[in-house]
């Protein structure tokens, strides 16, 4: 089938799932739709070929597939789904959120900046308008305050005035669009710090909120919630682990337990849990950089107020620049305030994702099979098997890395999001954390950690075996792909934008450097009297030498002449003849032709006879 006719195919299916559910009063986006497609084709239980031209009765079987999973409400694995596709389409990295945020602002502002950019004012009228346009671009660039408060207006207007009187509306008019604009920013960055400035010595701050203070405030509450949902989300799943992992040892347990999907509600908690890690780090990184700028933002301001002090007019080469800085630290403020407040959005959307847990688990039904069970945490779980390290001399094909061998063990990318690799693919899908102290083994370029000894061996014997089973888990459960980070191995699962990323942040382990060292020769300080003698008759003749010093004495005299004299010498040069030669001019000119022709107009006949008049005058007569 080719690519376009695939496309509208796929597409169709999509419309289709879509309406189905909208039919049952479940709305579900398009991205929810094609991943669920994609999900119950990759599933072999359902029978679908990938190799194979999809036959009206296939796509029928697909649609009813996709639609019964979509509307199982109280299923774990869509509730994991859902939230998947929901982080993936509205979280991005800070970098991209704020060029992204930006790019927005500069969008909003297009239309202001054309009516001035193209304005032709001539008239009084006409100027006081463009320049009352000029203020408010000001404003909502900076975002210290409403165009519509007269008391900001009144503010920003002076502080523009002092810097871009009106009266240099026509020299602004000259410039060309990119000048204009260039200069409004810049116009834009100066008023705003000569405001921040006024605010601080309590002369102005019209409309100004305290951004430092609002962030101060904000950033802790919003780690301490995320903090409580995070703890709350990591007890259920070492409840959840405590409760699997007697399942696993005890297979008649398991066919009692097979109806409550405790491994989906595990894997929607372990998805949860990540989440709620990469939104704790970008908070902590945002109040890193808030608490850097506070201090540069104090350091300014006290700069400009030692350069200013009591003076009248100060150069604008020494406060322009701090003003400038000061309206980018504030701008920086204002983007980490707007991320805080997406982030904690981002939080506050994810918790619905969980309402599957108090509807299948209820407390009493969790106390009944935690009954008899001890909870560990994954800390606990480390700290078992710390000692019980992997030995590398009973594995010559294998390489294996440990804390103290490796530079950069920390930043390592472990296969699994960390999770156990042997322990999963041999219990049917059961999360154990890996303990990296015990080796990380490195296999075709990955790195895996396992929760025991044991299960590292047991697994560095056939690696391409149990990597087989975790794949054919994953497609029995799709939110498994993400969750463990198997996009390498369902790149159909990814869009094509990312499948170049996949390996960008691939790190090598650092277990080989260059080193040298140096013992110094001496490394306490000498102790070797120079003044000692070991030899008698040397000391007799030093005791001599001091025995006739006594009895000498030192005169010095000065003469009239020889008082404050030094001596002096100069050098000259004698002076030489030099000659110079001018050079003469001249020119010569050429005569300037004039040649006529007579008798072309005024004839009688028919026939016109010219005569050719040479009037040009001979060289030698210019």
């Amino acid at each position: 089938m080719p690519p376009t006719q695939a496309e509208s195919v796929i597409k169709n299916i999509i419309r289709e799932i879509g309406q189905e559910c909208a039919a049952h009063g479940e709305t579900v986006s398009e991205t929810l739709a094609a991943f669920m497609v994609k999900a119950v084709v990759l599933d072999p239980s359902n029978g679908f070929n990938m190799d194979r031209t999809l036959m009206k009765s296939d796509v029928q079987k697909l649609v009813k597939l996709c639609v019964s999973r979509l509307l199982d409400s109280k299923n774990p694995s869509l509730d994991t789904i859902k939230m998947q596709v929901y982080f993936d389409m509205n979280y991005t990295s800070r970098e991209e959120f704020l060029e992204e945020h930006h790019r927005i602002l500069e969008s909003r502002l297009g239309s202001v900046i054309r009516e001035i950019t193209d304005n032709r004012a001539c008239t009084r009228e006409e100027l006081e308008s463009l320049y009352r346009k000029i203020v408010s671009y000001v404003l909502l660039r900076s975002g210290l305050g409403s165009p519509t408060d007269i008391k900001v207006v009144r503010e920003a207007t002076a502080a523009l005035q002092s810097i871009f009187p009106q009266a240099e509306l026509g020299t602004f008019l000259t410039l060309s669009k990119k000048d204009k604009e260039c200069q409004l920013k810049e116009l834009t960055m100066v008023v705003t710090g000569i405001r921040l400035f006024n605010r601080d010595c309590g002369k102005g701050g019209e409309g100004i909120d305290d951004l430092p203070a609002i962030l101060q405030e904000a950033i802790p509450a919003t780690t301490q919630h995320i903090d409580s949902q995070l703890q709350i989300a990591q007890d259920q799943a070492y409840r959840y682990t405590a409760i699997l992992e007697t399942v696993a040892k005890n297979p008649l347990l398991s066919m009692e337990l097979q109806p409550y999907m405790l491994k989906e509600a595990l894997y929607n908690m372990r998805q949860y849990e990540t989440f709620l890690q990469i939104i704790l780090s970008d908070i902590i990184t945002c109040a890193q950089e808030v608490e850097m700028m506070i201090k540069q933002l104090g350091a300014q301001l006290e700069q400009l107020k030692m350069t200013v002090k009591s003076k009248t007019a100060v150069p604008t080469s020494q406060v322009f620049p701090i003003f400038i800085a000061l309206s980018n630290l504030w701008t920086s403020f204002q983007d980490e305030t707007v991320l805080i407040s997406v982030l904690s959005n981002l939080t506050t959307h994810l918790e619905p994702f969980l309402g599957t847990h108090e509807l299948l688990f209820p407390e009493k039904v969790m106390q009944n099979l935690l009954d008899g069970l001890t909870v560990k945490t994954d800390v606990c779980r480390m700290k078992e098997h710390m000692e019980d390290r992997v030995h590398p001399v009973d594995f010559r094909k294998q390489e294996w890395l440990f804390p103290e061998t490796t530079a950069n063990f920390d930043k390592l990318l472990i296969q699994y999001r960390g999770f156990c690799a042997y322990t999963f693919a041999t219990t049917d899908g059961l999360l154990l954390p890996g303990n990296p102290a015990i080796g990380i083994l490195k296999y075709k370029e990955k790195y895996y950690t396992f929760n025991t000894r044991d299960a590292a061996y047991l697994f560095a014997e056939s690696p391409e075996n149990y990597i087989d089973l975790i794949k054919e888990k994953a497609k029995k459960n799709a939110e498994l792909i993400q969750l463990l980070e198997l996009h390498q191995q369902f790149e159909t699962l990814i869009p094509y934008s990312q499948m170049k990323d996949v390996d960008k942040h691939h790190i090598k382990p650092i277990t080989k450097c260059e080193s040298s060292t140096q013992t110094d020769t001496h490394i306490l300080p000498p102790t070797i009297v120079r003044s000692y003698e070991w030899n008698e008759w040397e000391l007799r003749r030093k005791a001599i030498k001091l025995a006739n010093l006594r009895r000498k004495v030192t005169h010095s005299v000065q003469t009239d002449l020889s008082h404050m004299r030094r001596e002096n010498c100069s050098q000259v040069y004698p002076p030489k003849d030099a000659s110079t030669q001018s050079m003469r001019e001249s020119s010569t000119r050429v005569p300037r032709p004039q040649i006529y022709i007579a008798g072309l107009r005024g004839g009688q006949g028919k026939i016109t006879y010219g005569v050719k008049v040479n009037l040009t005058r001979a060289v030698d007569e210019t």
